[in-house]
């Protein structure tokens, strides 16, 4: 019985240290080895692994795409206030992975609170206050990417002063459109209104100047339209003047004949002395 005892104690002992002498790292981790509480520097691949019983255990830590998110809220140069949402899809680096255990944290939450958080806060803050209210609306996309550059910048900084530079590597940066406050959206409102309204006066009265234009240049063709009429007929008949007055003077019995189209028949009558006829009615009956 004794015996029985023992070997039963020997095979649960046995079981034991096989069932601890092996790990399996799940598909999307990494096993990070500590033996007797130290961390190993090389980390351990998704897969089958042989460990030592009982000195060492392997923490999986995920190196998946995760996304961080935060919304930040800053001042911009001309001191309105700004908020927006930013976006952080990153993945912890495997390789490095002991040296972010160590120096930062176990899980990602920890490396999100520690780096990319802060980092988030600080590049939204700097790099909204180079920035108006205004440019940081009509300048948006070049803002934007100078927001991502100084969250990757901040990052790296930080994982460097932990000795962990490399742990964290970013596949996007997104950031939504920036948000005011509402006396600032109402002040865009009225000055955006304001400009629409003399841009729409000024687009009448160009309307009207040009309206104006368009009659004066069309009284002043009707203008010379009718000079012109004027001063072709005034030449017509000045030639047509010129040349009768040189057909009377080379023929002055037209003169007669001019008269005689004109005579009515009837003889003017005449009180008083001897009178000399108009025409000469002889002459015009041909005796």
């Amino acid at each position: 019985m004794y015996k029985q005892i023992i070997a039963g104690v020997i095979g649960v002992v046995v079981l034991g240290l096989l069932w601890s002498s092996w790990v399996i790292v799940e598909s999307g981790h990494v096993g990070v080895v500590r033996f007797l509480g130290a961390v190993e520097p090389v980390a351990l691949e998704e897969g089958f692994h042989m460990k030592i019983p009982f000195a060492e255990d392997v923490v999986q830590l995920d190196v998946r795409l995760r996304k961080a998110e935060n919304d930040a809220t800053a001042a911009s140069k001309d001191l309105q206030v700004v908020s927006t949402q930013v976006a952080v899809q990153y993945s912890l680096t495997g390789d490095v992975m002991p040296l972010t255990f160590q120096r930062i944290g176990a899980r990602a939450v920890t490396v999100e609170s520690n780096v990319i958080y802060p980092a988030i806060m600080e590049s939204v803050k700097s790099i909204t206050a180079q920035y108006t209210a205004e440019e940081l609306v009509t300048r948006r996309a070049e803002v934007k990417i100078q927001i991502q550059d100084a969250i990757a910048a901040n990052i790296e900084t930080t994982l460097s002063q932990k000795g962990a530079a490399g742990a964290v590597e970013l596949a996007n940066v997104a950031i939504t459109d920036f948000e005011f406050s509402a006396e600032f959206n109402r002040a865009i409102e009225e000055k955006v209104r304001a400009e629409q309204e003399a841009l729409k006066a000024e687009n009448e009265k160009l309307r009207r100047v040009t309206q104006a234009e368009a009659a004066a240049a069309e009284r002043t063709l009707a203008a010379d339209a009718e000079a012109y009429q004027i001063e072709v007929a005034s030449v017509a008949k000045a030639e047509a003047i010129r040349r009768e007055a040189e057909a009377l003077r080379d023929n002055p019995d037209l003169i007669q004949l001019r008269l005689a189209e004109k005579w009515d028949g009837q003889l003017p009558q005449f009180t008083g002395g001897d009178a000399i006829p108009l025409l000469n009615v002889d002459a015009l009956r041909g005796n």
